[in-house]
């Protein structure tokens, strides 16, 4: 009984909760409305409709860009289900977090206490990025997830002094290269190394130590590797070295989020909001002394700094610095490629907050009032636009008629609807009721709870609404419609780096059967041409087809932001 008691308690159970309420309620109600999500979903899709564990094909002609640790998860919680959907796409990103936040919390509990564990774990759950990782069929969240849960497993090694196997972290470090490459073992095996030699364990023996569990991390990851190499041959060799080699020179043969340094530095800003709006608010309300000691002082107080620091905190730094210095290097950067930090800068947030409640407490109630200002104001703004007053004729130029869907979809929404709208409305009239009664903690967490409730409006009523109308689902099921089996076609000019555009997000909703047209050419069929596409097509294929366009209205498709139009095509 005590044994449960200490696992989930109060607030264990409360992230729990907050997880379910902002993570998984709702988590299915968005369509697929960029070509991202539906790409990896294709991909367990092909899994389980080819019995292809390993190297399966999507698009008539791809293999999978990233390792299948992801797409596995996906085809085997849609195996239970019945079919890979939105839901179950996205399932493993929101479990991944879950895991992770309890596992955080857990770990900063046991060393630095429940009140800034469980407040560091409420800004992981509830900052921008993480929230909106966590919520989508993409890669980053789970091999994020893996590479924190690794590096808190190395740390609990660390604390043996590398003594014994640290079985499930290399388990971890295993999925974290499944996901999405190497990159997933070395960044942990780095930070912990480096905390090793620092803390005077030996720089031999750390480096020797970080090579076997690289090593051994290895093991069932070149299993998968060899597998799929046996099916893929030099085009599967060709894209690992490509993904993994070349993108960290920045040499890759197409250009992929290409960005400056400083990209990092703003897009962990803007990841972090709501809570830089509470550092921007704290400066206004610090101390600040003159700085007057030379350069040398500054160094040898850092020196001292570091030597006196505890443990935990110089983990937790170490990981920041030495992962986002990493991904400073390659000319590729996403936002997303820094999720691996965010626990633990959220662990510095949270000692921060707790120091101006309790030093300079106006900055944080500034930030409460504002948060709950914003989530009143938020409520309101929806009702008036609900309501139907506002016009139509107020949307000009060239997405007009998506922009007045968008406007219909919210003044359409279903009654139930509403009743998740106005939960701002009640999380801002409850704060300023009771803000006077509010313990200092409390006022600490503030923020972080009526962040979520934002989340839960956001994800149950508003997006759906919104983003449902910029999704190819209802172009899908007129072709589906049209050829309910069998291939489907579709034609697209190349890129500026001379690949293909799929339109993933169409393929995704009638299983897997579109193929590149130029690939196959087939002697009749449908197929789908991009507007700006349509006289190439005829100028290629003009004098050996008959095509015909069905009656279509104009739509401009998600994934390639052209409009596209149905035809059917037969050899002349």
């Amino acid at each position: 009984m005590s044994f449960t008691t200490n696992i989930f308690d109060k607030k264990a159970i409360a992230l729990i909760i907050v997880c379910i309420a902002t993570l998984f309620l709702f988590l299915g109600i968005k369509h697929f409305h960029t070509k991202g999500e539906p790409r990896e979903a294709l991909v367990a899709q092909a899994m389980i409709n080819d019995q292809n564990w390993i190297l399966p094909i999507t698009n008539g002609v791809d293999i999978a860009y990233k390792p299948p640790l992801f797409h596995w998860s996906i085809a085997c919680i849609s195996s239970v289900v019945g079919e890979v959907n939105e839901y179950t796409s996205r399932m493993p990103s929101a479990i991944a977090t879950t895991i992770m936040v309890l596992m955080g919390y857990y770990f900063f509990r046991k060393r630095r206490g429940s009140q800034i564990a469980f407040l560091a774990m409420l800004i992981t759950l509830t900052n921008f990025e993480v929230h909106r990782a966590a919520t989508n069929c993409r890669v980053d969240m789970l091999l994020a997830a893996m590479m924190v849960m690794a590096l808190f497993f190395l740390y609990r090694w660390y604390e043996k002094k590398l003594r014994g196997a640290p079985w499930l972290a290399i388990l971890c470090l295993s999925g974290a290269f499944l996901t999405k490459g190497p990159v997933g073992v070395l960044l942990p095996c780095t930070v912990i190394g480096a905390l090793a030699w620092i803390r005077g364990i030996g720089f031999i023996r750390s480096l020797l130590s970080m090579v076997a569990v690289v090593l051994c991390a290895c093991i069932i990851p070149s299993v998968w590797y060899y597998a799929a190499w046996l099916q893929g041959g030099n085009k599967f060799s060709q894209l690992v070295y490509e993904e993994n080699v070349l993108r960290l020179l920045g040499k890759m043969t197409y250009s992929s989020h290409e960005n400056p340094w400083t990209y990092n530095v703003t897009t962990l800003i803007a990841g972090f909001v709501p809570y830089t709006l509470l550092a921007l608010l704290s400066i206004f309300t610090l101390k600040y002394t003159r700085i007057s000691n030379k350069p040398r002082q500054w160094w040898t107080r850092f020196v001292n700094y570091i030597k006196t620091m505890d443990d935990t905190r110089l983990f937790s730094l170490l990981c920041i610095i030495i992962m986002f210095v990493f991904y400073c290097i390659p000319k590729s950067k996403r936002s997303v490629y820094l999720l691996p930090i965010y626990p633990f800068i959220a662990y510095y947030l949270a000692e921060y907050i707790l120091y101006l409640v309790n030093n300079r407490p106006k900055s944080v109630k500034w930030f409460n009032g504002t948060l709950a200002v914003l989530s009143i104001f938020l409520t309101f703004v929806i009702f008036i636009i609900a309501s139907g007053v506002i016009p139509d004729s107020i949307f000009n130029g060239k997405r007009a008629d998506e922009n007045t869907a968008m406007l219909n979809a919210i003044e359409n929404m279903p009654l139930w609807s509403y009743i998740i709208i106005i939960l701002p409305l009640i999380s801002g009239i409850i704060y300023f009721s009771y803000k006077k009664k509010f313990c200092d903690y409390q006022l600490a967490c503030c923020g972080g709870i009526m962040t979520a409730i934002i989340y839960i409006t956001l994800n149950g009523a508003i997006l759906p609404a919104v983003l449902n109308i910029k999704s190819d689902k209802p172009q899908a099921e007129k072709i589906a419609q049209l050829a309910p089996e069998g291939t489907v076609y579709s034609f697209f000019a190349k890129n500026v780096e001379g690949n293909l555009l799929h339109p993933f997000t169409i393929n995704f909703y009638i299983g897997n059967r579109m193929v590149p047209f130029e690939s196959k050419m087939p002697s009749n069929g449908y197929v789908v041409i991009g507007e700006d596409d349509f006289n190439s097509f005829v100028t290629k294929f003009g004098q050996t087809y008959c095509i015909s366009q069905l009656a279509d209205s104009r739509y401009r498709s998600c994934d390639s932001r052209k409009y596209t139009h149905i035809y059917f095509f037969a050899k002349k």
